[in-house]
């Protein structure tokens, strides 16, 4: 026992105490010192793979804004999913280029003067609305550290990335019943195991009111609107800021949220 908790301690020890993420450096395969695949990669093994997905379940369950443990059992648990989805991006024009180019998604990397000049109803001045609306910041996405392959571990990074992306073309806020709404769209477009479990149990923290609505509505919405929209991870999001957000959520096969969220629990 003594032997599995060190283990388990090793690689969150590691977690813990390393420097935040380059979030300005594209991912590359090239080498990081002994057995690192990218800068801020932590080698795992099988069991220690197992051990970490079950800890971090267990607090993102218990706390659903521990975005670091979310981020963990995503990267202990994805590996085939990871797999599919880079396959997916290869064989898109646009998402093959994403792959090859590897564009970061920070403070750092955006261009905000540029976003703040852009017209209303613009693609870009919705997302800066939403992050400014909701007071969250590109910078706050945890970087990958547990998946054993640098191209996957871009395709796990660029997903989180992307995710306030998300946000705003789907119309959602950042409360919980907002998160949970996102959530059941990213289960249907990644098959994350780490999305469709905070999909599954998202709701237990739910009002009764706002779980009648999440059950009525807003997922028969998310799941319609995630089966047919392309993969969203195959857009090119920095080169769309100009695009009206209405032809971009035209393009992507998004309609309007049948309700607004905001201030429901």
């Amino acid at each position: 026992m003594t032997t599995l908790l060190r283990g388990f301690l090793r690689p969150l020890c590691a977690f813990r105490g390393s420097p935040g993420s380059a979030t300005g450096v594209p991912l590359r395969a090239v080498s990081h010192g002994a057995g690192l695949l990218y800068p801020e990669h932590i080698p795992t093994s099988p069991l220690q793979k197992v051990l970490l997905a079950a800890g971090s379940a267990g607090m993102a369950l218990y706390d659903p804004y521990r975005h670091d443990m979310v981020a963990v059992l995503g990267e202990t648990t994805g590996h085939r999913t990871l797999k599919v989805l880079r396959d997916q991006m290869k064989k898109d024009p646009e998402g093959a280029q994403i792959l090859q180019e590897r564009p970061r998604i920070s403070l750092s990397t955006l261009d905000m003067g540029k976003l703040r000049g852009l017209p209303e109803g613009s693609f870009g001045c919705a997302y800066l609305r939403f992050l400014d609306v909701n007071r969250v910041s590109p910078d706050t996405r945890a970087p990958t550290r547990f998946v054993d392959d640098e191209e996957l571990a871009y395709v796990i990074q660029r997903y989180r990335e992307i995710h306030d992306m998300l946000h705003t073309l789907l119309g959602m806020p950042t409360n919980i019943l907002g998160e949970i709404v996102v959530k059941w769209f990213e289960a249907v477009q990644t098959g994350l195991p780490m999305c469709v479990l905070s999909a599954l149990f998202g709701p237990i923290q739910l009002s009764a009111q706002s779980l009648q609505l999440l059950i009525s509505e807003l997922i028969p919405w998310a799941v319609e609107n995630g089966r047919r929209a392309p993969c969203v991870l195959n857009v090119y999001y920095e080169r769309r800021w100009e695009q009206p957000l209405q032809a971009l959520r035209q393009e992507l096969g998004i309609t309007e949220p049948p309700l607004r969220v905001e201030g429901l629990v």
